[in-house]
């Protein structure tokens, strides 16, 4: 069952990041939801930590990539190089080859770097000189940024933030948990409690979720709501829509349904629609995107009626 891996995951990723359980199973839903996370938060609140614990939770490969200005789009897809023992061409496979990916920073590589990553993300492929390469499978990106420090980086398309299902912050933990891991309380050992092959079954499981007809009504209201919103530019997509469904639907099978509720996607809309919406007057500074979109989503919800039964 879907639920007890999800809770297995989530137990087991506690262990090593306190305090962050509601987050901790936003994160496991969209992985089983074959979808990517973008967090966005400062530095030293556990991003690391989170990616690499969860890819030794799944007994999966973990490549970590830290993006910087001058890093090439072949640093993270790897090069054909000529062998001169073989004395022929071979690749070398860059580190998107792996199960689980940290994109660290991302904002701070140069668009062209960034769009080496789009392929990967949507189509789960890679193209090196015309060859086409699958990912590993499951593919799952984890990608940090940093919302404070923007010298130096290079703000994500809209294109590419459509590619990311949910974006959200892991904050800072609670007070006593704090306590706890200033004092040098032991790290406990993290053991895999799951296989990649779980995964990759749970990602096809969550398509038999059932989502009705007036689940899908209602979300198709909530975009349609977000597009005519007079301080939206730029509403949600289709695309963005679909992810709302498909979270909707993992956070459902995580909590032992098999079917989607209104409540699935008022709990998975903050995370999938906030990011996807591009808002009037807003000037860059810090903080007034996220507090504009908290504002519009809000108003949304309470303006679409939330179906009920019969």
């Amino acid at each position: 069952m879907i639920n007890e891996l999800a809770d297995r995951i989530v137990d087991n990723v506690s262990l090593a990041v306190k305090g962050k359980r509601r987050e901790l199973r936003v994160i496991c839903a969209a992985m089983l939801a074959g979808g990517h996370v973008l967090l966005e938060d400062v530095p030293g609140t556990g991003k690391t930590l989170l990616a690499r614990t969860l890819a030794k939770s799944v007994d999966a490969g973990f490549r970590r990539i830290q993006f910087t200005p001058d890093l090439l789009p072949s640093d993270i897809t790897g090069i054909n190089f000529f062998n001169m023992k073989q004395q022929e061409f071979q690749l070398r496979k860059g580190p998107v080859f792996s199960n689980i990916i940290l994109a660290d920073e991302i904002n701070r590589a140069t668009p062209r770097t960034q769009s080496a990553m789009l392929e990967c993300m949507e189509e789960r492929q890679t193209t090196i000189d015309g060859e086409t390469y699958p990912m590993e499978c499951p593919f799952f990106v984890i990608a940090t940024q940093n919302p404070v420090e923007i010298q130096g980086t290079y703000p994500l398309p809209e294109a590419q933030l459509d590619r990311f299902m949910i974006r959200l912050a892991l904050g800072y933990p609670e007070r006593s948990e704090e306590i706890a891991v200033i004092g040098g309380a032991a790290a406990q050992e993290i053991s895999a409690v799951c296989t990649a092959e779980d995964i990759v079954k749970a990602q096809q499981e969550i398509d038999s979720c059932k989502a009705g007809e007036a689940v899908c009504t209602y979300i198709a209201d909530i975009a349609a709501a977000t597009r005519r919103h007079g301080s939206v530019k730029l509403g949600l997509s289709t695309r963005g829509a679909v992810a709302l469904r498909r979270m909707a639907c993992a956070l459902a099978m995580a909590s032992g349904r098999d079917y989607a509720m209104p409540q699935d996607v008022i709990e998975a809309a903050p995370y999938v629609v906030k990011h996807r919406l591009i808002c009037r007057g807003y000037s860059g500074a810090a903080g007034g995107a996220e507090s504009t979109a908290d504002e519009v989503l809000r108003q949304v919800l309470d303006s679409v009626p939330v179906p009920t039964e019969g």
